[in-house]
């Protein structure tokens, strides 16, 4: 009898062992980080990784109440960096304790399973960010004055939760780069899923570096939502192929919230940022409301839409002539039942027999 082979464990820095262990590097990171803070030496540097840094305190005149705004600096890189290997952390554990075990259940295939896991892994980042977008707005009542998308701008001094919720977009976009070769991701799939990834890291940062918070927050939190909607569908066709109703909800909300980003587009940087009082360039200052920044602003948000409308419009339009194809030879079949029955009606009888 021959002995059985055992398993080889990849070399070390190898491909396979990069991959098969990329979270508990990430983990050893993180905690490596978090116990610094501890110590006193390494505590100064490690709490720049944590923390969010550049807090700005302001007191009123009789010094009796202060509040507590944040601004951004170069410091921002190393918490994006921190945050980053927390998500890729959290992008384990969902794959291995929930995603991974679904998949085993559902048997699907290949192409299916990748697909499943991109879902899954996006309708958990989504349900996370609008709920926590939304409470923003609630709290901040963006929603209830229009006018604050430009008042008083630049909008260089935000509070915690906001520049913390831009820390945390910036990070999960940034991790989802090597997640596409830590995940094996399929050559057909990496260029589209490298598209927009490398979109929503532009339009979020562009938002936080410009000071353009609320608006990247209002136009944040619906498309979150549409996203969301899509992806729920999505693991929901895949476990059964019967349950579309989802992506008819999701079809008209796409068109709705396109419709809601280029009208506060074109609001906010063709009226409201042209006619404030403090117009003009100052890095400084924080202050970008100047010409050509606004137009290449919005500029990047209509192109942006306009691909967003072509790529659903082509995705309809590729369904509808699925849906076409598979009706013809059903008509086919039904029409060819009918002729028979009418022209033949004892013959059905004898093939009954026989």
């Amino acid at each position: 009898m021959r002995l059985r082979r055992k398993n080889k464990s990849p070399a070390v820095l190898s491909h396979e062992f990069v991959i098969q262990n990329h979270a508990d590097t990430a983990s050893c990171l993180v905690m490596g980080l978090l116990l610094g803070v501890v110590f006193e030496v390494p505590a100064k540097y490690a709490i720049i990784f944590i923390a969010v840094q550049y807090n700005v305190t302001y007191t009123t005149d009789d010094n009796s109440e202060q509040f507590h705004f944040y601004d951004y600096g170069p410091k921002d890189i190393a918490t994006i960096f921190f945050y980053m290997l927390v998500a890729i952390n959290l992008h384990a554990v969902i794959q291995e304790y929930i995603l991974d075990k679904i998949n085993r259940r559902l048997h699907l295939s290949k192409t299916k399973h990748s697909k499943f896991n991109e879902s899954g892994q996006l309708a958990f980042f989504y349900l996370f960010s609008f709920v926590w977008g939304a409470s923003i707005l609630n709290a901040e009542e963006f929603m209830v004055n229009p006018a604050s998308l430009w008042k008083d701008y630049p909008h260089s001094r935000m509070l915690f939760q906001v520049k913390f919720f831009y820390i945390c977009q910036i990070a999960y976009w940034l991790h989802a780069l090597p997640e596409l070769y830590f995940q094996k991701i399929r050559k057909e799939d990496i260029p589209r899923q490298l598209c927009y990834i490398c979109l929503y890291i532009a339009h979020i940062s562009g938002a936080y570096i410009l000071n353009l918070q609320h608006l990247g927050l209002i136009l944040m939190v619906p498309h979150y939502l549409v996203e969301l909607i899509f992806h729920a569908s999505r693991l929901f066709y895949f476990s059964d192929e019967n349950k579309q109703k989802g992506f008819t909800i999701w079809a008209l909300l796409f068109v709705m919230v396109r419709l809601l980003t280029l009208t506060l587009s074109v609001l906010t940087f063709g009226f409201g940022l042209a006619r404030v009082e403090n117009p003009g360039f100052s890095i400084a200052d924080g202050n970008f409301n100047v010409l050509p920044v606004r137009i290449g602003c919005l500029g990047a948000i209509c192109l942006t839409q306009a691909w967003m409308m072509w790529k659903f419009i082509n995705f309809q339009l590729k369904k509808w002539r699925e849906h076409v194809k598979n009706q013809i030879p059903k008509k086919k079949i039904t029409n060819t039942k009918n002729k028979r029955t009418k022209k033949e009606p004892n013959r059905g009888q004898w093939h009954n027999i026989f």
